[in-house]
């Protein structure tokens, strides 16, 4: 099936390259998402990955209404320019209300809808109409098939610059479940295909109003997906997860990034190589 490649800023996506999108769940300080970026930045030189920095202004979808949110839509943009200008990386952000979509994309590279709104027609075409890249999560709660009336809600604004993330799927009460047949579903829409390698292992709401999780099994779903066949991963990641101001039980060790997309490499090379001999 052909990919369409999606360019985003110095990075494309959609290659025979494995591409990343990473960074902090939510920005915390101007200082840490610097730290972050720069960090990421070299161990992706280092393997020659494309990068793609993100972090959230407003996390308006946690579960109490008292858990850290973010810095709002003003100086999140802020922080995230800087980061953009600072460490020469594209960046990507979250939007939740159409009025975000055209202010957010004077500063970053791609706009990300949520999985949790990713029916919400409003929020779509204000995105698609932006014409920036859009990382269209999957819902937790729907068919990957369905996915594609919400990628002709963005194609109806002329904009094609799509990428698909999966994260998993609710399965019961507080568990998510990963079916590594939705990546080839995705993919057969024809767009870049992306692993959310973190939020896949969240427990909702299992932690007393804030989501639980299994760090343990990120490396285990990471191989899956790159077996399987993927055009980039997402990886929340922070220096001190235990110290997070959300998503802590997740959130990959900063120090333990390099070793993961090593075996991230690892996998899709063996991939890649065992398709071409196949095709010779």
């Amino acid at each position: 099936m052909t990919t369409r490649p999606v360019r985003i800023g110095t990075a494309e996506v959609g290659g025979e390259t494995l591409a990343l999108i990473a960074g902090p769940c939510v920005i915390e300080s101007e200082d840490l998402c610097l730290e972050i970026a720069a960090r990421v930045r070299a161990e992706c030189v280092q393997r020659g990955v494309p990068y793609i920095f993100k972090a959230s202004f407003d996390k308006a979808n946690r579960m109490a209404q008292d858990s850290y949110r973010g810095p709002g839509l003003a100086r999140g943009l802020e922080i995230l320019g800087r980061v953009r200008e600072a460490v020469g990386v594209p960046v990507l952000t979250d939007i939740h209300e159409p009025e975000h979509a055209e202010a957010a994309a004077r500063v970053v590279d791609v706009l990300q809808i949520p999985a949790f709104l990713c029916r919400q027609t409003d929020l779509l075409l204000a995105a698609g109409r932006t014409r920036l890249p859009v990382n269209l999560k999957k819902g937790q709660f729907i068919a990957p098939t369905d996915m594609q009336y919400a990628v002709e809600k963005i194609t109806s604004t002329g904009n094609t610059h799509i990428l698909l993330t999966e994260r998993g799927t609710m399965f019961g009460y507080r568990d998510l479940v990963v079916d590594m047949r939705a990546l080839h579903t995705l993919k057969s829409f024809g767009y870049p295909v992306i692993f959310d390698a973190t939020h896949s292992v969240q427990e909702p709401g299992a932690a007393g109003g804030t989501s639980g999780g299994a760090r343990e099994f990120v490396p285990t779903l990471v191989r899956a997906a790159c077996a399987v066949g993927i055009h980039g991963l997402f990886i929340e990641t922070h220096p001190a997860p235990e110290e997070a101001r959300s998503d802590r039980a997740t959130q990959w060790p900063l120090a333990h990034l390099g070793a993961l997309l090593d075996e991230a490499l690892a996998v899709h090379r063996a991939r890649v190589d065992q398709r071409e001999t196949t095709l010779l």
